[in-house]
């Protein structure tokens, strides 16, 4: 990826849903891009989602995404609007499908947009939409007031696994994004400590206490000079990166470094592997997407 010029924004008419547009917007204006408003007519859906009403009939849903682009045509967004009437049952297979044909370089999703979407990351529209399409899938957490959160795109971390296949996947998004917004990135890698270390690995490097540590202080400094030869090439992209390597659980780890130096944006790749092979899991972007509060931007890694 090298410009993003199409955002999808599937919406299901709760105000939820909408907890996206600000990024959205923010997104479209920095990158002179069109937003693509999409409603998947749900089959038997229940008359309420999230305590509002649910669109009941094509007509309606119509009037709906007509008021939403309203909104971001006043700032001067190029939007368009389509809704789907799903007559096949598969709403992931329609985002999919449309964002295809709208010629889409991200979909952008609230964490609780669709009726009953509690768990993001397992089984759920999102993560579907991550699993069976190619597009990186931004994903939105509303406040606790169910308001969309503000959105500036000023730093951006990126959590890297070593990898070159990994890696390779998420920093031509990451340049994408972060030059346009003008972000800062922070590049970040996450080391175990013996007592974090996994549980089918722990158990042996018990064993081999010394030895295990010595082993991880290596690859802290082997992590350290990755992070500033990665750093060193964005820099001469034109991009501004800082480095910092971390020690204990990933999704902590990176929850804790989001806390701690007030990004906005997460931005990682899906199922990579870092630190004794087995350390970094897909399971991580669950745990992470559960505790992080700011957007999160998952690249997913070609099989």
């Amino acid at each position: 990826m090298t410009k993003v010029e199409k955002l999808l924004v599937p919406l299901d008419g709760s105000h939820l849903a909408e907890a996206v547009l600000p990024v959205a917007r923010r997104m479209a204006e920095r990158f002179h891009a069109t937003v693509s408003l999409l409603h998947v007519m749900e089959q038997g859906a229940p008359e309420t989602v999230h305590g509002e009403r649910h669109l009941a009939d094509v007509g309606e849903a119509d009037a709906y995404l007509a008021r939403v682009a309203e909104q971001c045509r006043c700032q001067g967004i190029a939007v368009e609007t389509h809704v789907h009437p799903n007559e096949e049952r598969d709403v992931v297979a329609s985002i999919i499908g449309h964002s295809r044909e709208f010629g889409a370089d991200l979909i952008l999703l609230a964490t609780h947009g669709w009726g009953g979407m509690r768990d993001l990351l397992v089984g759920s529209i999102a993560q579907q939409v991550l699993r069976r399409g190619n597009l990186p899938v931004l994903l939105v957490k509303p406040t606790a007031t169910g308001k969309a959160p503000p959105f500036e795109g000023k730093r951006l971390l990126v959590p890297l696994v070593g990898r070159p296949d990994h890696d390779g996947a998420v920093l031509p998004v990451v340049e994408a994004v972060a030059s346009p917004l003008g972000s800062s990135l922070l590049l970040m890698m996450v080391v175990p400590t013996l007592a974090t270390m996994p549980r089918n690995q722990g158990a042996a490097a018990m064993l081999t206490p010394t030895a295990t540590a010595m082993a991880l202080n290596m690859e802290v400094e082997e992590a350290g000079a990755y992070l500033e030869r990665t750093a060193g090439r964005l820099r001469a992209a034109g991009l501004s990166a800082s480095t910092e390597v971390r020690r204990g659980d990933p999704a902590s780890a990176v929850v804790e470094g989001a806390q701690e130096t007030g990004v906005d944006l997460v931005v990682m790749s899906t199922h990579g592997r870092a630190g004794l092979d087995a350390f970094w899991s897909a399971s991580v972007g669950s745990k992470i997407l559960s505790r992080v509060q700011q957007p999160l931007l998952l690249v997913k890694v070609p099989e």
